[in-house]
């Protein structure tokens, strides 16, 4: 099976992705935009061939230049696990007549309006929401909703330009920061506890499942930079309390017609138990959470993915085992790492369940962390009980400390 990867080196953990694909016997032709040579080994390895083009964002260019290449070899399969590229993806399998997410439902999963517009005439659940392209729409939509209201752009990733307004203050100092966005979306705020429903899908049918919380919210961590975020994969993610937006999950999944690959959904339960929707993407999360997935059951998540996509028996034996803790560091000053205070004492006392550690060395320049969750660094813990899961990351949290001068 010769299989086209998009961007086969970014982000981070596309190369494990190319390892899948590489080990289920697919033959992966990478494409992306940086030189050969600047790929990390491991997709070196993993590659068959890669093709580099002059942009990623021309697709009528890249699928020029891939077919110069190819030499009458036939795509079976084209995959793209990063959400810029996941239209891409789409145009060039109807250029190539390749199977899989056709550039109608790539897009329907890139523009939030128009997902949540799919979802509400089956009944799901969504915040209510305008879309605006002015002024002037986004006044009249918070008008209509009612305070307070998220604004975001309608094909955004994360919490990038996402902002939680209260009042006509708010709103009007927040406007500027979004002349950039083409079109925003104003939806209600969703008071409640944020969490995430990830899935394996094959055939529209769900092969694996992961369900992620959020501790704070992403967008009370992105607008609070002494924060250190958590995101907490679930072992017992067979409760009551989930089966709501397990349900949901499988609805969304069935509305917006995706058939195989990962998906990455998240959604909100409020104090009174009520589920809402909050948005999906055709791709899964960011920020290394699919190497909790991997920690939580101990099995091999980016080589499942790729058994789905190639079609190969999905034989794997998943138990959870585990609730798995990622703690992302946020430098305090400016500058170069200049010391780590607190890392040898927590490793001490919770070394054996400490499955990761990538804090930025002393010297190595301190990242901005309004642009990457991982930030400076974030280590990774896992525990069975849920309840010694968040102490040991709230321990991390409040006791480790990195200084940049």
């Amino acid at each position: 099976m010769n299989v086209l990867m998009i961007s086969p080196g970014y982000p981070a953990d596309m190369p494990e992705f190319t390892r899948g694909l590489a080990e289920c016997g697919a033959a992966v032709i990478g494409v992306g935009d940086q030189g050969a040579g600047n790929l990390p080994d491991l997709v070196k390895r993993s590659l068959a061939d890669y093709i580099q083009v002059r942009s990623l964002w021309d697709a009528a260019s890249v699928a020029d230049e891939i077919r110069g290449r190819l030499s009458g070899r036939q795509l079976d399969r084209i995959e793209c696990l990063w959400e810029p590229g996941v239209v891409l993806a789409a145009q060039l399998r109807e250029e190539f007549g390749v199977d899989g997410l056709d550039v109608s439902s790539a897009q329907r999963f890139r523009d939030k309006e128009s997902m949540k517009h799919a979802l509400d005439q089956v009944g799901i659940r969504t915040p209510r929401h305008v879309a605006a392209d002015n002024v002037a729409d986004v006044w009249t939509a918070v008008q209509d909703i009612g305070y307070p209201v998220i604004l975001k752009p309608i094909a955004g990733a994360g919490s990038a330009d996402t902002y939680r307004v209260g009042s006509n203050d708010e709103l009007r100092a927040v406007l500027p920061l979004l002349r950039h966005v083409a079109v925003v979306s104003v939806e209600e705020f969703v008071d409640g506890e944020e969490y995430t429903f990830d899935t394996i899908t094959i055939d529209g049918n769900i092969a694996y499942f992961n369900i992620a919380w959020y501790r704070p919210r992403p967008l009370v961590a992105r607008s609070n930079e002494w924060i250190s975020p958590q995101v907490i994969a679930l072992r017992d993610v067979d409760l009551p309390e989930f089966e709501g937006a397990i349900e949901m999950g499988r609805r969304v999944i069935e509305t917006l017609g995706f058939n195989t690959g990962f998906t990455h959904m998240e959604w909100y339960r409020k104090a009174d138990g009520e589920i809402v929707f909050g948005e999906i993407g055709a791709r899964p999360p960011g920020a290394h959470q699919v190497d909790q997935m991997k920690y939580a059951c101990d099995f091999d998540v980016f080589k499942a993915w790729a058994s789905a996509v190639t079609a190969k028996p999905f034989d794997y034996n998943i138990h959870r085992k585990f609730n798995v803790a990622t703690i992302y560091k946020r430098a305090r000053g400016v500058g170069r790492i200049q010391a780590i205070e607190g890392a040898d004492i927590l490793q001490k006392r919770f070394g054996e369940h400490v499955v990761w550690n990538t804090l930025l060395s002393p010297g190595t320049p301190r990242r901005d962390w309004r642009q990457t969750l991982v930030s400076d660094g974030f280590v990774m813990l896992r525990h069975p009980d849920l309840g010694q899961t968040l102490s040991m990351a709230d321990a991390v949290g409040s006791e480790l400390h990195l200084y940049a001068g």
